[in-house]
């Protein structure tokens, strides 16, 4: 049967952000989480995930955007990482520095298990930065080395599952940036999911989007959400992030994936 793991990006985003995914992982709404360690509330919110079911798995979602890096590089404008536009347009033209990017990439592999005392069960990319050329190689090799366990998010799909779905332009988007990845990690000894959904317009319509997110699930099916308290100042997506905790509180996550084939396991 065809597994279904439904992932709560941005944990650490904020307390509050983080409080509320700690909930829904102990109620068996999710079953992931993916941490941005390189946020000053990382720590302290770590403690949250002594908590949670076994089950869970706890992922490092590596951010090299929008954020203050643990270390000072050449692609920070006051004190803050670009956004993935002007990121992607940096690494496409071979513009970002190996180095840095590995500096930054330890320092959050670090700050992971420092909190949680092991390595990661999964990687992936704040807005899918993983993927970028240039970041893609260097987030392999430390993975293989620091977490060869571990799995890593790629946005890859089968044609059936980017078209059979609402919102196909920005899946399509996301998975044409990942294409290769799948290969280039099993070239590297690890592997990634297979299926990926949760692309929609943050635009309170997540109840309609979840289902249709299961629709045509793969083998080891990636949904991602964003679950939160909407709280942080200049968070873009706070009221979606209140949407998506309501929606899940409300709804049978196992149910709804049962129906479509799907095990749930939280």
């Amino acid at each position: 049967m065809n597994r279904l793991i439904l992932c709560a990006d941005d944990f650490a985003f904020s307390t509050e952000d983080s409080l509320v995914i700690a909930e829904l992982l102990r109620s068996g709404k999710l079953n992931a989480t993916s941490c941005m360690t390189l946020r000053p509330n990382w720590m302290e919110d770590s403690v949250m995930l002594r908590s949670v079911p076994q089950t869970a798995q706890i992922g490092l979602h590596l951010t090299l955007t929008e954020e203050a890096p643990i270390h000072p590089n050449g692609f920070t404008q006051d004190g803050v990482m670009p956004g993935i536009d002007p990121l992607t347009r940096l690494a496409s033209r071979g513009q970002l520095d190996p180095a840095e990017i590995t500096r930054e990439v330890e320092a959050q592999f670090d700050r992971f298990e420092a909190a949680i005392g092991r390595p990661p069960a999964f990687v992936d990319g704040h807005q899918h930065s993983h993927a970028l050329p240039g970041v893609r190689p260097i987030v392999l090799a430390i993975t293989r080395r620091r977490a060869p366990g571990a799995w890593v998010r790629t946005c890859e799909d089968r044609l059936v599952g980017l078209l059979g779905r609402p919102w196909r332009g920005k899946a399509i988007g996301s998975a044409y940036h990942s294409r290769g990845l799948t290969r280039a990690a099993e070239a590297a000894g690890l592997h990634c999911n297979r299926g990926f959904a949760g692309h929609y317009g943050f635009d309170g319509r997540f109840a309609e989007a979840l289902p249709r997110f299961l629709d045509h699930g793969g083998a080891e099916h990636l949904v991602m959400c964003h679950p939160g308290a909407g709280k942080r100042a200049g968070d873009v997506i706070a009221a979606a992030r209140r949407d998506e905790a309501d929606v899940l509180r409300a709804v049978s996550v196992s149910d709804m994936a049962a129906q479509r084939g799907l095990a749930f396991a939280a």
